[in-house]
């Protein structure tokens, strides 16, 4: 007995005094359960951030990790297994009124608690029903006929006893045996705690997909903000120059008034003179008293006199004024219109397939360089002789913008064309035909091609981000420089026949990328 004993305390946890449950060694030797451990080192943590082993007060720098101990858990699963009541319960026997020995069964007819010991002596009668150790077996008993629960009433979801199901409240009602309940229930069981996993995951998921998604959210929040900035700022410079333009106008037209004025005021002064010396002599006549000289004056015919001038005084044309506001204005308000600002950008990639052999595209289908060797790409009636590529999806309707980096060397072209662009020779350039548009650089110079045109235009060279813009229907295809405010560089009207896509050129060490 005594070495027993020893071997259960040896088999005891020292913080809660328990078998061990899963224990766990630290680096200085002793077990512990690993849940007992935990919360001493969490407590640990919180207070000080310094680990000590209860038992040995040995100190750890960082949290022990904890080695699980197999053998010591076999042991202690064993030692468990041969006196699980015991351990578990910690209910005392009925009948052991002089020393605490822990009850293994209990009695529902004797309402007793039994130690291994009483259990040997009690009877063995079927109406002596035992079950584990409780505190109340009178619990188990029907409070209106005092026997034993040995039935439950389905319709009232309620235990019974013999004379219920018979002769009681519960006669006539759909009655099955307790175990059979039992079992019922812990099928049910199963299938919720099954719902239970499945709805876990669920929030497992989710839980992990909230950090991608605050990620994901404050990416958008950030383009949102840059495009909303270079809106506001492009909307305060276009106000600026209308307000200017508005101002220049207005002093204009108030200088050209006051010159007006001041030519109108030195004929008006004349006039005045005139009428002064007309007076002066009519005054002379009148005063002469000889009749036939009064009749015989001819100096001027009275019917010559000039009617006072319409009031031509220098206006302001109020009207022009407030149609330029007008106009100004409108632009400004459509100017988010034209697909410029706080849209998605179109999702484009490069296609392999129409790239010439000295093009080499990336893996990723979002940019392209020259070149020095060929790409040895399989021939296809699609591909292009000179150092060009087009996208592999077009627009044929709507409104769409992309935008493009460019490298700060070499020569490049970006634009758009139709896919039944020639292949081959000079008709195959991008902006050297009918079939295409295009913006190209070239030794610091920039200049807009269609048809071989050729459109001078005023490159800041600020930014080596440009932005694409069609309205495929109004048949507008814009080039702006990414700069700070957003410039337009020049836009291209046409009728357009076919669907366009993005077609790069590129020479030198140039590279053109597409972004999102």
């Amino acid at each position: 007995m005594m070495a027993s004993a020893n071997l259960r305390d040896e088999l005891c946890c020292s913080i809660c005094l328990n078998i061990y449950i899963d224990p766990v060694t630290l680096r200085c030797g002793h077990n512990f359960c690993r849940g007992c451990i935990d919360c001493v080192l969490n407590t640990q943590q919180a207070a000080s951030r310094t680990y000590t082993c209860p038992d040995c007060r040995a100190e750890f720098s960082e949290r022990p990790v904890l080695q699980r101990n197999i053998t010591l858990h076999n042991v202690a699963e064993c030692i468990r297994s041969t006196q699980p009541e015991k351990e578990e319960t910690g209910i005392s026997c009925t009948y052991c009124i002089h020393t605490a020995t822990l009850a293994v069964k209990s009695c529902l007819l004797c309402e007793a608690r039994l130690c291994e010991d009483h259990l040997r002596v009690h009877s063995n009668s079927a109406e002596h029903v035992l079950s584990e150790p409780t505190t109340n077996p009178g619990s188990r008993k029907c409070s209106v006929h005092k026997k034993i629960l040995e039935y439950f009433c389905t319709s009232d979801a309620k235990c019974i006893c013999t004379t219920c199901m018979v002769d009681g409240e519960h006669k006539g009602h759909q009655v099955i045996s307790m175990p059979e309940a039992s079992e019922r229930k812990k099928e049910e069981l199963r299938n919720v705690r099954e719902q239970l996993f499945v709805k876990r995951e669920k929030i497992e998921k989710r839980v992990q997909s909230l950090p991608e998604n605050s990620r994901e959210v404050q990416g958008k929040a950030l383009s949102i903000t840059e495009r909303s900035t270079l809106l506001f700022k492009d909307l305060r410079r276009q106000l600026d120059d209308l307000e200017i333009n508005i101002l220049s106008q207005i002093s204009r037209q108030a200088m050209q008034a006051s010159l007006s004025d001041c030519d109108l005021i030195q004929d008006l002064e004349k006039q005045k003179d005139e009428l002064s010396t007309k007076i002066c002599h009519i005054e002379e006549i009148r005063r002469m008293a000889d009749p036939f000289i009064v009749l015989q004056d001819d100096v001027f015919d009275f019917h010559d006199l000039r009617r006072p001038d319409e009031d031509t005084a220098g206006k302001l044309d109020l009207d022009l004024i407030m149609n330029t506001v007008d106009l100004g204005l409108s632009k400004i308000v459509a100017y988010e219109d034209r697909g410029i600002f706080l849209k998605e950008a179109s999702s484009l990639r490069l296609d392999v397939n129409t790239a010439s052999n000295y093009v080499k595209v990336s893996d990723d289908l979002k940019s392209a360089s020259m070149s020095s060797t060929s790409q040895k790409f399989p021939k296809t009636p699609k591909r292009f002789g000179e150092y060009q590529v087009l996208s592999s999806g077009g627009f044929s309707s709507g409104k769409h913008y992309w935008d493009v980096e460019t490298s700060k060397t070499g020569q490049w072209t970006v634009g758009m064309a139709y896919p039944s662009i020639e292949r081959s020779g000079d008709q195959s350039c991008i902006g050297y035909n009918s079939k295409s548009w295009g913006l190209r650089y070239s030794e610091d110079q920039c200049s807009a091609r269609h048809n071989k045109r050729v459109f001078g235009v005023p490159y800041s060279k600020s930014s080596h981000m440009f932005r694409v813009c069609l309205d495929y229907d109004a048949g507008q295809l814009s080039f702006y420089e990414l700069s700070d405010p957003i410039r337009h560089l020049y836009t291209f009207t046409a009728t357009f026949t076919e669907p366009l896509h993005a077609a790069f050129r590129v020479w030198g060490d140039s590279l053109v990328r597409l972004i999102n």
